[in-house]
């Protein structure tokens, strides 16, 4: 862990969730902060999966009011690798993969490292569906909010899609 800093310390538990791929989908952020905890929600009417993890990192921490060390519980492989392994090439590559592909919601990623700027941002990675409580929680109201509100929600695709 890294040496304790003056920022407020913020743990964030995030995840996305899709009723097919691509489908109506959902997301979820649980921030919790000095014994306080702020649940955030969204839904798309077409997306799909990874869009949605993005999606909750990016709502958390664009929700942070002041520049905080943030720690991101997430069970998404996807985004915790791209975010702390991938990206890095994919910018030097001008957005590009290892195979000269346009790195796929290439908006999101952007938006991400943009939102992370005035943060210090730790990255975990917790086993999905496997009593995590928290992790439990925010698939629960993902879920939820993909069968509830994404008849009527805006779409949330990659441009060009």
């Amino acid at each position: 862990m890294p040496p304790p800093s003056a920022k407020p310390i913020v743990h964030i538990y995030t995840d996305g969730a899709c009723l097919g791929n691509p489908g109506p989908g959902g997301w979820a952020a649980l921030l919790r902060y000095n014994g306080h905890e702020k649940a955030l929600v969204g839904a798309a009417s077409r997306t799909t999966n990874n869009r949605m993890e993005l999606r909750a990192a990016l709502e958390a921490l664009k929700a942070l009011k002041r520049p905080c060390q943030v720690y991101i519980h997430t069970d998404s492989q996807y985004l915790r690798q791209g975010i702390t392994q991938w990206i890095r090439n994919w910018q030097r590559n001008g957005w590009r993969t290892a195979n000269k592909k346009s790195v796929k919601n290439q908006d999101l990623w952007r938006a991400l490292l943009e939102a992370m700027k005035p943060h210090e941002v730790h990255w975990a990675w917790v086993k999905g569906h496997a009593g995590h409580a928290e992790n439990e929680r925010v698939d629960r109201w993902a879920t939820e909010a993909a069968r509830a509100q994404a008849k009527t929600a805006p779409p949330d695709l990659a441009p060009g899609d």
